[in-house]
């Protein structure tokens, strides 16, 4: 693949697609656009009773955009990422040290952001990140090294989305952990004109600042969903 600068990067995203490597050990890239597309519906969020509760225990401290390069790190697998003593629960990863630069390059522009998760103790021990177009939003990775910390993070990513007007979160592919959200599969064309509509729209990533109020939170991101258990 020919150099990907920022620039590059964010102009594939616009037309549905975005780089991968076969492995964190391997520098090439290659471009990705599946036939069939995992989405998570903004309206038709699902938070479990049992995640509602670990939202409101107040076990981990969520911030936005204070450690992107931790939380990339931590997605990476890297060590020492996020503690000396932590278990990243994430056995084998696509970034490579060329993607890491290049988000952290979109970091720097305004156009990728983090979710961390700390514990009492400070330490970063969950997280995601993603990149921001218009009022679509495109989920890269996820780590938890202590138990839900990652969900946590989606649920507070999800309240953000819903507060500031976004219409897409695309997720690339579908996981069980990302069905228990309400993730979903649709096929390429009908990705394109969610993608297409959601471009076209203004957004904000700032707008929402109750991420120490839990109920606040739950609110937001449920909106339009029931709790279930």
């Amino acid at each position: 693949m020919s150099t990907i600068t920022p620039q590059v990067l964010l102009k594939a995203y616009t037309a549905g697609i975005f780089p991968m490597a076969e492995s964190a050990n391997d520098s090439a890239l290659y471009w990705v656009e599946p036939e069939v597309r995992g989405i998570i519906p903004l309206d038709r969020f699902h938070v479990s009773r049992s995640l509602s509760r670990r939202v409101r225990s107040r076990e981990f401290s969520v911030t936005v955009d204070t450690d992107f390069d931790g939380v990339i790190r931590a997605c990476a697998g890297q060590d020492g990422s996020a503690g000396a003593n932590s278990v990243i629960e994430r056995p084998s990863t696509w970034i490579n040290t060329r993607i890491s630069a290049l988000y952290n390059q979109l970091h720097a522009m305004g156009f990728c952001h983090s979710i961390e998760c700390r514990d009492h103790a400070g330490d970063l021990v969950g997280g995601l990140y993603g990149v921001r177009i218009g009022a679509a939003f495109f989920g890269e990775s996820m780590f938890s090294a202590k138990r839900d910390a990652s969900k946590v993070a989606m649920v507070h990513l999800v309240a953000r989305l819903n507060a500031g007007g976004f219409r897409l979160l695309d997720t690339q592919f579908v996981t069980d952990h990302l069905r228990s959200f309400g993730c979903m599969e649709i096929l390429r064309d009908e990705y394109r004109t969610l993608l297409e509509n959601a471009l076209l729209a203004q957004a904000s990533f700032s707008i929402f600042q109750d991420d120490d109020n839990p109920d606040a939170v739950l609110a937001s991101a449920k909106s339009g969903h029931h709790e279930d258990t």
